[in-house]
């Protein structure tokens, strides 16, 4: 069978109002029927020596899993992998590539969340099938993109996939080509899509690595995207076969939002060829972990195994922010410019991966290139540089630079400032 449940689901996941009548023909057949609740070949867990942890700690345990990975987010520290560049059919984690490509278009103000989108044949006849997550839109309706959104990513729906790609690209087929163009930009070198929703198509696939790099681009580029992946539940109100107004309300298919307060999303996906999928994300304090878990035998089997990674991996790590204002000084003073001195700064955020509690042995210095600056001093101008150690390795050095431009002084100050300098 080459069906796709866009995501797994939960009995009772879909909760009508009492006078609902599904639009149109789709009240014959009952939402998000799960055609097969496990793999014919439960993937065998890899064994300890397969899998790599960070700071080559022992293995902890293994996964039921095909593949793996999980990594520090604001870092990008590899904590958990194995077999992650293993290729395998994405089913509805392609709807992740298709809300980044939407998020961009709202970011770029190509369009807005009130925009509406008029919902083609193509689209409504996806909403009719039984076999596929769907948010059920009627034909010739017109739905705001912030209603897509949702529908995307908690209901999973193929309907609002092909409507947003067909708004965004002219076609599922030039949406697929953007998609494919996207992941290149973003170095998914082990990825390709065909379409916007997953469906099963020859020469698609993609790896827990791509998934993992792609789930931490949106959730740097668009922290906005959480407001939709973390929903638990979304309630879409159209209108039904007989004119009257009807609510239809979906729990979010990534059930690990319901066993986890970490959970923020991002995506579930399964096809019967590849097995059951979750890419998620979640936060404890200042930490974020993302990771993808591919291939799992059942819908629960993935929310278990992520939550093992989830809870092992708080509990064993932690992310290291150095305070640069300890370290580093304000500003440096400047000579023959039109102000007596520059303030200067890291020339980026700071985040370290450490095993918790060596947060202590993570230490910066400064080494500055000079005293003092002649001007003209130019905005972003290397003054020095900030090294960072742990237990006596270093871990990174950051550019140390000017916070704003000094142009040089008028001949007075100019001179004034040479006898200063040989005093």
């Amino acid at each position: 069978m080459r069906s796709l449940l866009g995501v797994g689901v939960l009995l009772g996941c879909v909760s009508l109002a009492a006078t609902l009548t599904v639009p149109l023909a789709a009240a014959a057949a009952p939402p998000h029927r799960v055609r097969s609740a496990k793999m014919e070949n439960p993937p065998a867990p890899p064994g300890l020596s397969q899998i790599r942890a960070f700071d080559d700690l022992p293995a902890p345990f293994s996964l039921e899993a095909k593949s793996a990975l999980m990594i520090d987010e604001r870092t990008g520290t590899e904590l958990y992998a194995f077999n992650e560049h293993e290729k395998m059919q994405p089913a509805s984690l392609a709807k992740i590539m298709t809300f980044y490509l939407t998020l961009e278009a709202l970011h770029q103000n190509r369009v807005s969340l009130d925009t509406q989108v008029n919902i083609s044949e193509a689209a409504w006849r996806l909403s009719l099938n039984d076999s596929v997550s769907r948010m059920f839109l009627q034909v010739g309706q017109k739905v705001a993109i912030h209603d897509l959104l949702y529908g995307l990513m908690v209901s999973s729906g193929n309907d609002a996939a092909v409507a947003l790609a067909e708004y965004l690209g002219g076609s599922s087929d030039a949406f697929a080509q953007q998609m494919n163009d996207k992941a290149k930009q973003l170095g998914m070198t082990e990825t390709h899509f065909t379409n916007p929703d997953g469906l099963p198509m020859a020469g698609e696939y993609t790896t827990a690595a791509d998934m993992v790099k792609l789930g931490r681009d949106l959730q740097t580029r668009f922290p906005d995207s959480i407001t939709y992946t973390s929903a638990k539940d979304y309630t879409w109100q159209t209108v039904g076969a007989q004119g009257r107004m009807e609510k239809i309300t979906q729990r979010n298919f990534d059930t690990l939002l319901f066993y986890d307060s970490h959970a923020d999303g991002i995506k579930t996906g399964h096809v019967d060829e590849a097995g059951y999928h979750l890419v998620g994300s979640g936060h404890d304090g200042d930490m974020r972990l993302l990771s993808a878990v591919m291939g799992t035998a059942s819908m629960e089997k993935r929310r278990v195994e992520t939550k093992q990674l989830f809870d092992w991996g708080f509990r064993t790590f932690n992310t290291v922010h150095p305070d640069w204002h300890k370290t580093v000084p304000p500003s440096l003073p400047v000579y023959q410019g039109t102000a007596e001195k520059v303030a200067i700064a890291p020339a980026r955020e700071t985040y370290f991966t450490c095993i918790r509690g060596k947060e202590n042995h993570v230490t910066a210095s400064y080494i500055g290139n000079a005293k003092y600056l002649i001007a003209p001093v130019a905005k972003g101008a290397p003054v020095g540089s900030m090294a960072v150690m742990q237990d006596g390795k270093e871990l990174a050095s950051i550019a140390v630079v000017a916070q704003d431009a000094v142009p040089r002084a008028g001949i007075f100050k100019r001179l004034k400032d040479r006898i200063r300098l040989m005093l």
